[in-house]
């Protein structure tokens, strides 16, 4: 069976404590945004998984109450930053193995200011489910004192630069084209704009990366409606169908632990998602036209570019410097100013991308839309881990 995404929604993403709101009022706000784009009542919906990371357990259904007392599964959804695309590949798997018509996909995150830990539960790093991860990194690099994820991720930049000459620069030409692309999205954290040489000189985080490099953290929710075939035919929802043509997640191999932090941050599990999604499709990266991709730091998007088949490994840094992936490029990637510039609640970033292709594949998008879009890509990641990406066809 095949499966639609009909509805989506999300909030603005927010500074964490900037406003008054609790997890389950982001949610009822991108939920009932979803059901109302689709025209469906929540009476209607079969299943609910939520994804969240730092909430309690059950917050799924305290969330989702919020929508209606109907009494319908709700499944609790963790998979670190991977969390959003997770809750929406439960949903088409419901819908596409025939379980349901109509399942409702929910994320949020309600965080605190400052950057993230790096995994650790109380302290006690031994018990963290990424220690593994980390170790290959201190083995390789030795351990700072700078934020666990930004060390991680800036040390597989050094290693890009290392190994293929990558530059500064280059890397910073990421940043400045996310935050340029936010500036036409009401729905990000931020919408200034900087250049180059500004996000250069802006806070070092963890050479080579700066702040204006680093995803914030952040408050919101974002949602997907997805249903099957049928359910668009019996409520005339062509219009608004937005087909999940291949989707597929993967999880770390042998491949994410043999010393390099470039492997050991998920290129490996990204490159054999995007495979799989190929081969299933029948499509390749030549047929897509927008492209929602994880840049939770601006290395990760250079990485990202390779493993997805866009260029050749090392290539990547000159492929962003050439203009290739933003408007009147090749490809226009995080047209919605992405993790680093739009915000990364971990729950919701999965399905905020998923809204913004459904947005743009819709000519929806307003000042952000991309000229004649027809394919989408989202890739999602989540450090420990899992990597999922997603084709979308109008």
């Amino acid at each position: 069976m095949k499966s639609y995404i009909v509805g989506v929604g999300m909030t603005k993403f927010e500074k964490p404590e900037s406003r008054d709101w609790q997890y389950w009022d982001m949610a009822k706000e991108a939920g009932s945004a979803a059901l109302a784009d689709a025209g469906v009542d929540y009476g209607l919906v079969e299943q609910v998984p939520v994804g969240y990371c730092f909430q309690a357990s059950t917050a799924g259904q305290r969330a989702a109450y919020e929508l209606g007392l109907s009494g319908v599964p709700v499944y609790n959804v963790n998979n670190n930053c991977a969390t959003g695309s997770t809750a929406l590949m439960l949903a088409r798997q419901f819908v596409e193995g025939g379980l349901n018509d109509c399942v409702l996909a929910l994320g949020f995150e309600k965080m605190k200011r400052g950057a993230l830990g790096g995994g650790a539960d109380g302290g006690d790093f031994k018990t963290s489910p990424v220690a593994r991860h980390y170790g290959i990194m201190a083995a390789a690099h030795g351990f700072e004192m700078s934020p666990p994820t930004a060390q991680i991720f800036g040390n597989a930049a050094r290693e890009h630069m290392e190994r293929y000459g990558t530059t500064a620069a280059q890397l910073a030409a990421v940043g400045a084209k996310n935050h340029r692309h936010s500036a036409n999205n009401p729905n990000a954290q931020f919408q200034d704009v900087y250049s180059v040489e500004e996000i250069l000189a802006a806070k070092e985080i963890h050479a080579p990366l700066t702040k204006l490099q680093c995803s914030p953290t952040s408050d919101g929710a974002a949602a997907a409606l997805v249903v099957s075939e049928r359910f668009v035919v019996r409520h005339g929802l062509h219009d608004k169908a937005v087909e999940i043509v291949a989707q597929s997640m993967t999880t770390d191999t042998e491949a994410s632990f043999g010393g390099s932090c470039i492997d050991v941050v998920g290129k490996p599990m990204t490159a054999a998602a995007a495979r799989r999604v190929y081969e299933a499709s029948g499509l390749g990266i030549e047929d897509v036209d927008v492209i929602e991709l994880h840049d939770c730091f601006s290395v990760n998007e250079l990485l990202t570019y390779e493993a997805l088949g866009m260029c050749e490994d090392g290539a990547s840094g000159k492929l962003v410097e050439s203009g290739a992936t933003t408007y009147g490029g090749r490809w226009v990637v995080n047209p919605s100013g992405g993790l680093i510039s739009k915000g990364h609640p971990l729950g919701a970033t999965g399905l905020a991308q998923a809204a913004e292709l459904v947005w743009q594949l819709r000519g929806e998008a307003g000042a952000r839309q991309v000229a004649g879009a027809g394919v989408g890509l989202a890739h999602n990641i989540g450090l420990g881990g899992a990597a999922v990406v997603t084709l979308l066809r109008r």
